[in-house]
């Protein structure tokens, strides 16, 4: 081959090479640019390779400064749909009408010392505590919030309305012993599940929250230690109640008369401003009552006979009253009575034997009236720590008034109507609840 033949081949060769070498480094070049993990992961094993930091790397015997690439933070894993498409996800779309009306509540609780809001969290509104769900009577493959029991809690809030008023499918409330304050919304008388209602221990003011007379399936209404004034509205009296507490209020009011039958269990009006006469009707219409709590108010007038209808009564307490006139004999048809307490009136004459005689009676309290006798029977009692007659004017008896204080107030005249009826026993006379109640003496 020629000299000039090899000189062309020589030089095509050394074109290539540059070519080649040039590349070479364009292909490194781009490959750092890239930032990526290629040459960690095509290295692994590698001595080399365990640092990118402060390394070269070597090809072709052309050194070239590496840069780490930045390594990506992993990110958590991504959760079910609800947060991909940032929605709650409820089970039932009667808790998706719920969550915002609890969120709202939540975010006007002034306290909450115990924590409870704290799981008042996400879309599982069973879960959270104080709420309870169950199957709507309407619907029974639903689910809604049924039942609510914040009962000793101790949060604080301004106001339940916007709460209470919107739980649609409620229907039992149960909030003692809390901080809550305000007025009870009329949007209550809406709710048509509610039986229950409980709001008792707690800071309500205003009127009485006359919505529930129109909730003919309220069975349990309990308002007691709040801070209610004002009247009582007479239907109260009419409503299908098992129980009614009002105690511990500031209602000033009479009892109203005329009342139809009723079958409440237990009435609680102790601890207000109560005044007037105790009805003749009232204890005719709620002859099923089982408790009776009339103490602390200012009732006046004399005790009717028709005190003796309560057939089942195991607790009655009109004590510290100004109530007046002699014990009913009537009384001695309370057979289930174990608590009588008429202390703190202005009672006088005999205490009846009759009464002493009821076989489960565990304490009648006469103290602080102005009882003259006390019989054999009664006596027993006293000596058993049964019957408590102190401050009154029976004159051998220890602790009792002074004669000038006793003979002060037979000063005055007394008088009660229909004076016969305090001889009127109608458990053993012939008597039909509900007939007409006579006005006169019952013929022998």
């Amino acid at each position: 081959m020629s000299n000039t033949s090899n000189m062309s081949i020589k030089l095509i060769l050394s074109c290539l090479c540059i070519i080649l070498i040039s590349l070479a480094v364009n292909t490194i070049a781009i490959s750092i640019k890239r930032e990526t993990l290629e040459f960690l992961i095509g290295n692994r094993g590698r001595g080399e390779a365990k640092s990118c930091k402060n390394e070269n790397h070597k090809n072709n015997k052309i050194t070239i400064p590496l840069e780490c690439p930045k390594l990506a933070v992993p990110l958590p894993p991504t959760p079910s749909l609800s947060l991909k498409t940032g929605v709650l996800v409820f089970v039932d779309q009667r808790l998706a009408v719920v969550y915002p009306i609890v969120q709202k509540f939540k975010s006007i609780i002034t306290s909450d010392p115990h924590g409870i809001t704290k799981t008042w969290v996400g879309s599982d509104i069973c879960s959270y505590k104080g709420f309870f769900c169950d199957n709507p009577p309407d619907n029974k493959s639903a689910i809604a919030v049924a039942s609510i029991d914040f009962n000793g809690f101790q949060l604080a809030a301004p106001t339940l309305d916007g709460f209470l008023d919107q739980l649609p499918d409620i229907a039992l409330f149960h909030a003692n012993s809390n901080f809550f304050s305000g007025t009870i919304s009329p949007k209550i008388a809406k709710l048509p599940y509610l039986y229950e209602l409980d709001i008792s221990n707690n800071l309500f003011s205003g009127s009485f929250p006359s919505a529930v007379l129109g909730m003919n399936g309220l069975t349990f209404l309990d308002i007691r230690f709040n801070f209610f004034s004002g009247s009582i509205p007479p239907q109260l009296f009419t409503q299908p109640l098992d129980a009614l507490f009002l105690n511990n209020n500031n209602f000033m009011t009479s009892l109203p008369d005329n009342l139809g039958s009723n079958h409440i269990l237990f009435l609680t009006l102790a601890n207000n401003k109560f005044i007037g006469p105790l009805p003749r009707s009232i204890f005719k219409a709620f002859s099923y009552l089982t408790e009776v709590l009339l103490l602390n108010n200012q009732l006046t007038g004399c005790l009717p006979y028709e005190i003796g209808l309560l057939k089942e009564a195991i607790v009655f307490d009109a004590g510290n009253n100004q109530l007046t006139g002699p014990l009913p004999l009537s009384l001695a048809c309370l057979e289930k009575v174990e608590q009588l307490n008429f202390a703190g009136n202005l009672l006088f004459g005999m205490v009846p034997e009759l009464v002493c005689e009821l076989e489960n009676l565990v304490n009648l309290s006469l103290s602080d009236n102005y009882f003259t006798t006390v019989g054999p029977l009664c006596r027993i009692l006293i000596e058993k720590g049964l019957l408590d007659v102190r401050n009154n004017c029976i004159p051998d008896l220890p602790f009792q008034r002074s004669v000038v204080e006793c003979a002060n107030f037979f000063a005055q005249p007394k008088f009660c109507p229909r004076m016969w009826s305090y001889t009127y026993i109608p458990c053993k006379t012939p008597f039909i609840s509900g007939s007409m109640i006579p006005e006169m003496a019952p013929s022998p």
